[in-house]
């Protein structure tokens, strides 16, 4: 995909937009005060391929934590921060990557002026983040619950921080609605530059969650538009982690780690299919090389379906096929099938290092 060219932005050492790889983002439920336990849940996450992570920054105490945890994690961090922009001048002061805040909530311009000059200092971008359970009222009476209100109450945001020659912008158009999201960053992608957070706000639980963030995120990115994402599940912070992963692999944007590719059921299958492809998910986690690994219920579905697979499985009566780039390469007992697998994919992984 030939995607929209946003400005480049540097967090940490991530860069997003100007053609950098879509970044992974999640934020952590943990205390940020607890640091110990942020700590923890940040190298989870680190663990599961996520690229930034965000913190809630609730007080002063908070604020100073980021000083304790930067020491003990290499991934950038953003502050989580509304209202108080003295939390947003501690939150730099100990060490903070990106801020989260909308400069347009924190009271005088005076106070702006003071995160901003700040942030400049520090070389730390600000996200504004926009979504459409919480439009400004005016902004809302005005244009009604529409993608319009959604851009006009960023770019109000945008505005502020323009006059003061701040262009170091990330900006997040989300909402819980589909059409919305869509609609609204289709339009906000037609004003500005800037490079943009995706999401889908209040996505629900891990199952509708994922598929509805997978629909709303997808149909995003195939109008070659995004620069990082978060998916926001009500879970464990690393599932967003993962789903985000396949979400991008899924569409070809990003080439770490397996695609995994399997048959549905039907009555030619002979093995346990789906307890197969659930194992050999789970072992081979953590593998880094791209490939796109087939586990086929029947030689029917083998590797004549799935000939540009990387490497697959074929089950059939008590034994199976194992091929790679649609040549058969050995024929196994079927309870040797997942071994066998497991151990090819990792020995390709083994060829490029």
């Amino acid at each position: 995909m030939e995607r929209n060219r946003t400005n480049r932005i540097q967090i940490g050492a991530i860069s997003i937009g100007g053609g950098s790889p879509i970044a992974i983002q999640s934020m952590t439920n943990t205390d940020t005060r607890n640091v110990q336990a942020t700590i923890k849940q940040i190298q989870e996450l680190k663990d599961a391929g996520c690229e930034i992570v965000r913190v809630a920054v609730i007080d002063e105490e908070a604020a100073r934590a980021i000083r304790v945890i930067k020491l003990q994690t290499d991934l950038p961090l953003v502050a989580d921060i509304h209202f108080d922009h003295r939390l947003a001048l501690l939150a730099i002061e100990n060490g903070i990557d990106k801020l989260r805040i909308n400069p347009g909530n924190i009271g005088s311009l005076q106070k702006v002026k003071e995160v901003v000059r700040a942030a400049s200092d520090h070389g730390i971008p600000i996200r504004i983040g926009v979504n459409s359970g919480s439009l400004a009222k005016s902004v809302q009476e005005k244009y009604g619950l529409t993608a319009q209100a959604m851009v006009e109450s960023a770019l109000e945001h945008v505005r502020i921080l323009e006059k003061l020659n701040f262009t170091s912008i990330v900006i997040s158009m989300k909402a819980t609605d589909i059409s919305l999201t869509l609609q609204a960053y289709e339009l906000m992608s037609q004003h500005v530059h800037y490079p943009l957070h995706l999401g889908i706000t209040e996505a629900g639980t891990s199952w509708f969650g994922t598929i509805k963030s997978a629909v709303g995120l997808g149909g995003v990115l195939t109008r070659n538009i995004g620069d990082t994402l978060r998916v926001s599940l009500t879970a464990n912070p690393v599932e967003e982690v993962k789903v985000g992963w396949a979400i991008l692999r899924a569409l070809g944007l990003r080439k770490k780690g397996p695609v995994f590719i399997s048959c549905p059921t039907c009555g030619r299958t002979e093995i346990p299919l789906v307890e197969i492809a659930e194992e050999v998910e789970t072992k081979l986690v953590g593998l880094q090389k791209s490939l796109t690994i087939a586990i086929m219920g029947c030689p029917v579905n083998g590797p004549g379906e799935a000939r540009e697979a990387d490497l697959g499985i074929a089950g059939g009566h008590g034994v199976g096929l194992v091929f790679k780039k649609g040549e058969i390469i050995r024929k196994v007992p079927q309870d040797q099938l997942i071994d066998v697998l497991v151990e090819e994919a990792w020995k390709m992984e083994q060829e490029d290092v």
